[in-house]
């Protein structure tokens, strides 16, 4: 059940993260949990923490990087980084390099930052996701959703959305409920970990804020083992390749 009303507040006076650090015991520091609590933490955040800063003149290019380098107009060493972190190339023209990354999730660049990185170099994003969330869940006896921003096919402009999960459901599946009419809902699945790291996203914000993590309060969600791959939809299935 979700509450007529939630509450989002920003974890307050968060260090600026470097790798090696606790996350998870920054933040049980700084936030006191109660029942059903979720922390929407960017991830950001844990690249920083887990170490997955690269420099750029630390990168080797390839030979097959230089030249998709050349049809997208894009630094060599950039493009090779995110050739790593990918599965498939779904779009390339110059000034975009749309791919699906390794992760299962479509989106610029592999989800490669260059954004509140702090100095020279890029920001990859976290190896395991769902074990991040996972890990810093431990550390605060609630539910975390590790949060990126996502651009949206045939949609302007970027939301947040997860990228890993802990102790809530990714989904919930409404197939089987009726609605006001009486009539059984048959494919409506709720995003949820997407909705909750939207809402957070609007309080951390997208530049210099400094609000990297976000209590949510009210969700009242059944606490479930999930993972955010269960929000990625199976390339076979896809309608729109």
């Amino acid at each position: 059940m979700i509450s007529a009303q939630l509450t989002l507040s920003a974890v307050a006076d968060l260090p600026r993260i470097e790798e090696g650090n606790d996350l998870g015991s920054l933040l049980a520091e700084r936030v006191r949990v109660e029942a059903h609590d979720v922390v929407v933490v960017a991830s950001t955040l844990v690249s920083k923490a887990e170490g997955r800063r690269v420099r750029l003149e630390d990168v080797e290019v390839s030979r097959s990087a230089q030249a998709l380098a050349l049809e997208v107009d894009k630094d060599p060493r950039l493009v090779e980084l995110i050739l790593r972190e990918t599965e498939r190339v779904s779009r390339a023209v110059p000034g975009v390099l749309i791919v699906r990354n390794r992760l299962g999730i479509t989106s610029a660049n592999a989800g490669i930052d260059r954004s509140n990185v702090g100095g020279e170099g890029v920001l990859l994003l976290p190896e395991d996701p769902d074990a991040s969330a996972r890990y810093i869940a431990a550390r605060l006896g609630c539910a975390v959703i590790v949060s990126d921003s996502l651009g949206r096919p045939f949609r302007r402009g970027t939301v947040g959305a997860a990228i890993g999960v802990a102790g809530l459901p990714a989904l919930l599946d409404r197939r089987g409920e009726e609605d006001l009419d009486g009539r059984v809902l048959e494919h409506t699945e709720v995003a949820l970990a997407d909705q909750i790291a939207a809402a957070a996203d609007l309080v951390m914000g997208q530049g210099g804020q400094g609000r990297g993590a976000v209590l949510v309060r009210g969700l009242w969600i059944a606490p479930a083992a999930s993972s955010a791959r269960e929000l990625v939809r199976d390339p076979d299935a896809d309608l729109y390749l």
